[in-house]
């Protein structure tokens, strides 16, 4: 029995049959994307980690980015909205793990512009809000209130200006 014409001897397809192959490959990355959202970078890491052969690889991401189910701006986006949402999280932070995630700068950059300055401002003083009951009034509490932003993700300058404008608030 000779199984690599891509039939066996019923005209079943075989596992060495190329469309199997990629068809079995797509599935993979439904699956997978099934779950959540994901970028084109981890898709390939996965299809990879389950030894999918490369041209295989690269079908199957055009397929899905041509299907709309791989869009790594609209990753982007949405990721950043939700971290900075739910999780309090600043530009810098997002930036890092989005970088991680295999998202290009561009993408990044354009997700990070969709707040301006002083909706970033309104979300670190958001922060201090959540964590911290009074406004810092040593040097220590103002340290530790601007550790706590930069640890989240705010620039430095940026995390000064959210204890200010915290403690000008909570004098008021």
């Amino acid at each position: 029995m000779n199984f690599s014409i891509g039939e066996d001897e019923l005209g079943v397809a075989s596992p060495t049959d190329p469309a199997v192959r990629l068809q079995r490959a797509m599935d993979t990355a439904y699956r997978y994307l099934g779950r959540r959202d994901r970028t084109v970078f981890e898709v390939r890491r996965h299809l990879e980690d389950k030894r999918v052969e490369p041209d295989e690889i690269e079908q199957v991401v055009a397929e899905l980015q041509a299907q709309g189910y791989l869009d790594d701006a609209r990753y982007a986006r949405a990721y950043a909205e939700d971290r900075r949402a739910l999780d309090g999280w600043g530009p810098d932070r997002i930036a890092r793990r989005l970088a991680q995630a295999g998202v290009g700068p561009d993408d990044v950059a354009a997700a990070l512009a969709a707040r301006g300055p002083e909706q970033e401002l309104e979300a670190a003083v958001d922060v201090l809000r959540t964590k911290l009951r009074v406004a810092p009034d040593d040097d220590r509490g103002r340290e530790r209130a601007l550790g706590l932003l930069v640890r989240r993700g705010y620039e430095l300058e940026m995390a000064y200006d959210a204890v200010r404008a915290f403690a000008r608030e909570r004098a008021d």
